[in-house]
């Protein structure tokens, strides 16, 4: 897997400070995608241990709330093979931290059920590391600004271990009234 960016003091993508991988690669090509740079596979460079080194570096910050994944596309189904043992580990060094992950895919359609579109066999493993799953395509029809954490009023923050199940706490990441939450 190729790797566009690594932030790692990112404040635009969840709550706090957080270290950032963009990962190359994405089919669903967007109108209006802010990152049209990571649609190729082959964009950017090798993601290898050294690069992981560093995000787990910058993860042991005290000020780093978590781990956000996007791109690109994390959830293709190739980047999720390459991104199931980082993330694994990256869960072990650091289970107080939080991890954020960013599809165009639908979770409910094209992630979670056996045979969706993006299901793969390291899904299910990934999806048990991953706390908040921001979902849907970016739609330019549906862009505001003003959204915290998302590019379109479609996209939903999900959070997959909730008491209950599956839970979709888009209203407390991005409060209707633009307060922030």
């Amino acid at each position: 897997m190729n790797y566009s960016a690594i932030k790692k003091c990112d404040i635009a993508n969840g709550p706090g400070v957080r270290v950032s991988l963009f990962v190359s690669g994405c089919t669903h090509h967007c109108p209006g995608c802010f990152n049209p740079g990571t649609w190729d596979f082959d964009a950017g460079e090798p993601f290898g241990e050294k690069e992981q080194r560093d995000i787990f570096a910058a993860l042991a910050a005290d000020y780093a709330e978590g781990l956000t994944l996007l791109g690109g596309e994390p959830f293709e189904p190739e980047n999720q093979r390459a991104l199931l043992p980082f993330v694994r580990e990256a869960k072990r060094l650091f289970p107080s931290k939080s991890v954020w992950a960013y599809t165009g895919y639908v979770y409910d359609r094209d992630i979670a059920p056996p045979g969706g579109r993006a299901h793969c066999e390291a899904t299910d493993e990934l999806l048990s590391f991953v706390d908040v799953l921001v979902d849907g395509p970016f739609v330019e029809s549906l862009k505001n600004i003003s959204l915290r954490f998302r590019g379109s009023s479609n996209q939903r923050f999900l959070e997959l271990h909730a008491p209950g199940g599956v839970k979709d706490a888009t209203e407390r990441y991005s409060p209707s009234d633009g307060r922030r939450a």
